[in-house]
């Protein structure tokens, strides 16, 4: 946790100046692993692990960014471009103030200070929650007093797009940006527009496991998914013109198509359409407070993503492996782009020491690996204070 009073200080001592104190989440996605890109559904909610910015305006055109988790500080001018790409946690800074200015905000100089306790490279988006946490008091301290969260979330994927080299989908920013508390979000990631889902979980819980296993999916193969994804919609529409994502495409139309596709693409294709349905069952189930169904389509989706999306890794697939099929274990799949980092459980509450103790052994003995456990709630979105 961060100690919010220590952090103004720290501000305070380094800039000479008091700051206002913004802030926005990580989050965890229950299901729909790779669908956003796609034009698909997602499930996420923000975990109660955030990342904060305290800032304060200056009249230049200088923006001096101070990290206390990475004691490094960074800076560059509003009003002097610098080159996209340059391979450091500026690239996410910078390419958010970029875009915000691309979307019409007015911005001034700023010193800012930076402190999180999101896991960085762990599948909780930590890069979200740093361009969602950052834009937001740009934002507020160039004078925009309630800027649009839509906004905010759509600048922090431009950056990740432009500057970092990510081409990723809107969940991550989104959900960090609009989350509501004790809610999941399903977001249609083509309109834009989500529905709350309640957290009915009763004496269930969400736990997370950082396997500490680490990656970047700017130098993965998250790029190449994406491709692949896409040579698929191609194929698909030389039999269904009207096809602009695989969103569009039905599990019975897919499997229909499924034998005239190249094997690997048809198996990237079969991720994305199962995990789109998976995902709508999965919102329906978690209505109605039904954790044993949601449970089975967290499985699934664990083993699609693992056999036909390939994004899993040995570690993640046994941390999954420890829980499955334990009493009070309703499910457990990796989370986020893959290639390391999470894993989700619902779980009952009772249960989650013999859960971290399995995982943890299974973890320790294989790998010589120390996961990392937290169980969350749902927590809000980007808010100052």
């Amino acid at each position: 946790m961060i100690d919010l009073r220590a952090f103004e200080r720290r501000f305070e001592l380094l800039y000479d100046q008091s700051p206002r104190v913004f802030s926005a989440p990580g989050r965890v996605n229950l299901i729909g692993e790779h669908t956003d890109y796609n034009d698909g559904f997602v499930l996420p909610i923000a975990i109660e692990r955030r990342t904060f910015v305290a800032g304060a305006p200056r009249s230049d055109g200088r923006v001096i960014v101070r990290s206390l988790t990475l004691e490094q500080t960074v800076e560059f001018d509003l009003y002097r471009p610098g080159p996209p790409r340059r391979g450091s946690w500026l690239d996410y800074i910078e390419g958010t103030a970029r875009a915000l200015l691309e979307r019409g905000f007015a911005l001034s100089g700023a010193n800012l200070l930076i402190a999180s306790d999101v896991p960085a490279g762990a599948g909780l988006s930590a890069s979200a929650a740093l361009e969602v946490s950052v834009g937001y008091a740009l934002a507020v301290l160039g004078g925009t007093p309630k800027p649009d969260l839509l906004q905010l979330a759509l600048a922090g994927q431009s950056a990740e797009h432009t500057y970092v080299g990510t081409q990723c989908g809107i969940m991550d920013q989104y959900v960090s940006a609009l989350a509501l508390r004790d809610h999941a979000l399903q977001i249609d990631c083509r309109s834009l527009e989500y529905e709350p889902i309640a957290l009915r979980l009763g004496s269930a819980c969400v736990l997370i496991c950082d396997t500490q296993v680490k990656h970047e999916l700017s130098s993965s193969a998250y790029n190449q998914r994406r491709r692949e994804c896409e040579e698929g919609v191609r194929e698909i529409r030389r039999q269904h013109p009207a096809v602009v994502a695989l969103r569009d495409v039905s599990v019975a139309e897919f499997e229909a198509l499924a034998p005239s596709l190249p094997p690997l693409i048809a198996r990237r294709c079969r991720h994305v359409v199962h995990e789109n349905a998976r995902t709508l069952a999965a919102s329906r189930a978690l209505q109605a407070g039904e954790l044993t169904e949601l449970g089975n389509l967290m499985s699934a989706s664990h083993a699609s993503l693992r056999d036909d999306y390939e994004v899993s890794c040995a570690e993640l697939d046994e941390a999954v492996a420890a829980v499955a099929g334990e009493p009070g274990v309703h499910g457990s799949r990796m989370t986020g782009g893959g290639f390391g980092g999470c894993t989700v459980s619902v779980l009952e509450r009772e249960v989650v020491p013999r859960a971290i103790s399995s995982i943890s052994e299974r973890l320790r003995a294989k790998f010589q690996i120390e996961p990392q456990f937290f169980v969350t709630n749902a927590g809000p979105g980007a808010a100052e204070g």
